[in-house]
């Protein structure tokens, strides 16, 4: 099974491309903070993109930046000019480029555009990642580079379904970000993303996206995978980040807000599907874990389709619930 996919298959995903910049020496550009992950990438020159509690990262050509919080952040080739904030630029009505800075040389062109996931998908995939992310064009080869030249070549110039064509050019590129990113994890980083590639733990967590419906015990995955059950314990909560029952509920209730969003069956039989013996019991752990009941987060999702609450802490309530052979 490949659980990247099935997450991804899942999720709203939607990227745009914001801005194709001409930049002439000295620039400097002004990023607000954004509810969505941003990205740029530099096709030509230098830069430094500073975050705005000091962070800064110096940019080369080909480079592709994601400040994947988006908190507000500068994009320069000279920090001593006064910064231009890019919402008070005049945007032309299509997506051509964009000429800004000085007159000098060198000259530096660059694209910019976000990604947008969907909760609660978003805080499983994005804030798994670091908060600001930087790729090297020689870090996945020839394949992220041509998609993102691509995008400059189509943002170019004004032809019918641009938008939808970047649209779609954007969420491969995120896909993209996302394996090269991985590729570059050691043991223990990334979360579940990084434990995938262990020959156990991503065996493991198969089985519970497989059949989250199972009751799942640490003797019974730790027997699934060949290993023994302390062992297995300990290695599924430095890989993963979580414990394996945490990490159970949390797939559990992902699996649920899926289902209440994208069909009409009712709480009982959501419930079934996702572990739980009556809607009681699921339907205190889904307000734990979402902050609303089934029925209001299903009401609250078709109506504005606006994200729900932060995911709370899970106590040990939750935990026991699927720990019982523990």
């Amino acid at each position: 099974m490949d659980i990247l996919a099935e997450v991804l298959d899942r999720v709203r995903l939607s990227g745009t491309l914001l801005f194709h910049f001409e930049l002439g020496h000295p620039w400097n550009l002004a990023l607000p903070e954004r509810p969505y992950a941003l990205f740029h990438y530099l096709s030509r020159g230098s830069a430094t993109l500073a975050l705005e509690h000091g962070q800064e990262l110096r940019m080369a050509e080909g480079d592709l930046v994601v400040v994947t919080r988006g908190e507000p952040h500068l994009i320069y080739s000279d920090s001593g000019t006064k910064p231009f904030l890019v919402t008070d630029l005049d945007r032309p009505s299509h997506l051509g480029v964009m000429r800004h800075g000085g007159s000098a040389q060198p000259l530096s062109t660059m694209i910019c555009g976000n990604f947008i996931l969907s909760w609660p998908a978003r805080g499983s995939v994005i804030e798994l990642l670091p908060p600001v992310l930087l790729l090297k064009p020689a870090m996945d080869g020839e394949w992220l580079e041509a998609i993102l030249r691509r995008m400059v070549s189509e943002s170019a110039l004004e032809r019918p379904g641009q938008r939808v064509a970047l649209s779609r050019m954007t969420e491969v590129l995120f896909v993209e970000v996302l394996r090269s990113w991985i590729k570059s994890l050691r043991p223990g980083e990334g979360g579940w993303l990084g434990a995938m590639a262990d020959p156990y733990i991503g065996r493991a967590l198969e089985l519970i996206h497989e059949r989250p419906d199972l009751p799942w015990t640490l003797r019974d995955l730790a027997h699934r995978v060949g290993l023994g059950r302390s062992v297995f314990s300990a290695r599924f909560t430095k890989l993963v980040g979580q414990s394996m029952q945490r990490y159970l509920i949390a797939r559990r209730m992902s699996e649920a807000a899926f289902l209440l969003e994208s069909s009409d069956e009712g709480i009982a039989r959501i419930a079934s599907r996702v572990g739980y013996e009556t809607a009681a019991a699921f339907s205190k752990v889904f307000h734990r874990h979402h902050g609303l009941s089934p029925g209001r987060y299903r009401a609250a999702r078709r109506t504005d389709g606006r994200p729900g609450p932060s995911l709370a802490d899970l106590d040990q309530a939750d935990i026991k619930a699927v720990a019982k052979a523990v």
